[in-house]
């Protein structure tokens, strides 16, 4: 009768450590699952943001095409872990029309389409989606969903888009100084937006016109400045011939 009861409580126990065993084990599994979950959604977000902000940036429709894909497989994966939530369903359906209907041949916008936004916030935002594409890119690249061939030239088209938008930037906040007599600032500005300039391996049309047009700029900068030194020196030395005039007068007896 002894060895039953111990017997029993050894089946108990051992029924206990599996059961709990069983239960860690599905809350790890459900974790993981929720993680993903957020996972995806997060990408999903963050491409549609990009989506959104590619509205108003002259990018290939290839680029529309890799974006709207990513999102597409990020839609998939939570129909998957959480079937029949939510109106995901839908929204595949709605991305899977939207990616159809793209040409990937279409030209690319011409650069003239190039128009950098009127105010410093715009242009941050601006900025900032050309930098979120490039890393969106880089990432569709490294997972293998993405040509080498497409991933050079459509980084590549970024990269001067953002090269354009921080020269012409620094060009417009150097104008700006220059028209209310803040040499100092405005030669900064541009001497930033050439250093930006030169580092570029390949310089266009569009580098070495603009590097022509900066260093012309910073030309009547350095002669502004060389003539309000001067003037400044003049004022200084009248303001001493006066002094001393003053000092060796003769004076007058009352």
């Amino acid at each position: 009768m002894f060895a039953l009861i111990v017997i029993l409580i050894l089946a108990l126990v051992l029924i206990a450590v599996v059961v709990n065993a069983v239960q860690q084990h599905r809350n790890k599994v459900e974790l993981e699952r929720r993680n993903e979950i957020t996972k995806q959604k997060s990408i999903v977000d963050d491409t549609e943001t990009t989506l959104l902000a590619a509205q108003h940036i002259p990018v290939t429709q290839r680029l529309i095409y890799i974006l709207q894909r990513r999102a597409l497989t990020s839609l998939k994966v939570i129909n998957q872990l959480n079937p029949g939530v939510g109106d995901t369903k839908e929204r595949i359906k709605s991305s899977e029309a939207s990616l159809q209907a793209i040409n990937v041949e279409q030209a690319p916008p011409p650069e003239e389409a190039f128009q950098l936004p009127q105010n410093d916030k715009q242009v941050i935002q601006f900025i900032r989606g050309i930098k979120n594409m490039r890393a969106v890119l880089r990432s569709e690249f490294k997972k293998g969903k993405v040509d080498s061939r497409v991933f050079v030239h459509e980084d590549k088209l970024l990269e001067r888009m953002q090269l354009r938008a921080n020269v012409d930037t620094l060009i417009r906040r150097g104008d700006v100084a220059m028209k209310n007599n803040q040499m100092g600032s405005a030669r900064q500005c541009l001497e930033k937006a050439i250093g930006a300039l030169a580092a570029q391996p390949n310089p266009d049309d569009y580098v070495v016109a603009r590097q022509a047009q900066l260093e012309e700029q910073l030309r009547t900068i350095a002669d502004s400045l060389k003539s309000a030194n001067s003037m400044d020196v003049k004022k200084k030395q009248e303001s001493e011939r006066n002094d001393l005039d003053e000092l060796f007068a003769e004076k007058k007896k009352w």
